[in-house]
């Protein structure tokens, strides 16, 4: 009696140009990470945003009526708006890849079958998808408060995935530089906020000195505002044309440097 031939071992799972599913779980991944703590991801900007909305309403509104022909409220919504967003999404990568490093598990994230592009990508996604979230929950809690005019819906959405691109980028960049908890407050601190909270959030590019105008406009922070502002308000200071364009490029110069840095592993081990 012949015995039966030993079973084959198991053969290696194929996977396509793009591991889809590979892809989709890091995602998911990092959506589930900030919606398992939704109070302190999602509501505490909401809360944050209403409190600044508050604070300069009565400390400018008073004095300024009228900004670019609208109310200040009106004007200095969706600039908070965007900056909620753009905070967050970045708040997103950069605290996953730093927690991942620091406490040891990154390699739960190298070890899988994602290639580099697979890891920015995915890494980015939940950095866009956080931000999002945040944007229509702040959104959500201005309205009663403040008239959201849509002008341009297309403009509004464009600028919203090309900033929360760029700053989920930003902050994978800063996620892998970064070797502890430290370095990504620094990254914040003299990076991130100078370059939001000059960018024309809280004011029109006209009550600027000539020069610092010229500075600003070297600032893709203020084509972000701007071009979302111009979504709500139907004018742009800086042009919607070469704001999308600056947006756009930012963002691919970003995802070159993150792919670069995922293929080196530059830093991974922390």
């Amino acid at each position: 009696m012949t015995q039966d031939p030993s079973p084959l071992p198991p053969a290696p799972r194929r996977y396509g140009m793009v591991n889809w599913i590979g892809l989709a779980t890091l995602v998911a991944r990092e959506v589930r990470r900030f919606l398992k703590v939704g109070t302190q991801t999602v509501l505490a900007p909401a809360v944050t945003t209403l409190l600044l909305l508050a604070v300069f309403a009565l400390a400018l509104g008073g004095a300024v009526r009228e900004i670019a022909g609208v109310g200040f409220a009106e004007f200095l919504a969706p600039g908070l708006i965007m900056m909620a967003m753009a905070q967050n999404a970045f708040a997103n990568t950069s605290s996953s890849l730093i927690i991942a490093k620091v406490q040891g598990n990154i390699v739960d994230s190298l070890m899988p079958p994602l290639s580099a592009a697979e890891l920015t990508i995915g890494f980015a996604l939940g950095g866009m998808a956080r931000g999002l979230v945040v944007g229509a929950a702040v959104a959500a809690s201005l309205l009663p408060f403040v008239t959201l005019r849509v002008a341009a819906p297309l403009l509004i959405l464009a600028h919203a995935l090309g900033a929360t691109l760029l700053l989920s980028l930003l902050g994978v960049l800063a996620g892998i530089w970064a070797r502890k908890f430290d370095h990504i407050a620094a990254f914040t601190n003299f990076v991130v906020s100078p370059l939001a909270f000059l960018s024309g959030t809280f004011y029109t590019l006209d009550r600027l000195p000539d020069g610092w105008q010229s500075l600003a406009r070297l600032n893709p922070f203020f084509y972000m505002i701007d071009g979302f502002r111009a979504g709500f308000l139907g004018r742009a200071e800086g042009g919607i044309a070469t704001g999308l364009v600056v947006v756009l490029a930012a963002d691919v110069v970003l995802l070159v440097v993150c792919h670069r840095l995922f293929a080196r592993g530059w830093r991974m081990r922390g």
